[in-house]
């Protein structure tokens, strides 16, 4: 087993700044960005370190691939991912 943290990675130019992962994150690690996306919205950012894979940030978010989260399975050690 890997001692391996769970990740989140959100797609800048997909995210519309509804903020809705930030308010839904446990953790309240997600942040909103104070520059622009290519959409001309500020766009949600996460930071490599804190999340726990509770994956409240993808469930909550309405914008296909625009946030996955990654975190290793604890009885096989493999990688298992999430993409909205």
């Amino acid at each position: 087993m890997t001692n391996k943290e769970p990740t989140v990675e959100i797609v800048a130019d997909r995210c519309k700044g509804c903020e809705l992962c930030v308010h839904n994150c446990p953790k309240k690690i997600i942040t909103m960005s104070t520059s622009y996306n290519r959409l001309g919205y500020r766009h949600a950012i996460a930071p490599k370190e804190g999340c726990i894979g509770c994956a409240a940030c993808f469930y909550s978010c309405p914008e296909p691939g625009t946030i996955t989260v990654k975190k290793t399975k604890r009885s096989t050690g493999k990688d298992e991912k999430r993409t909205h």
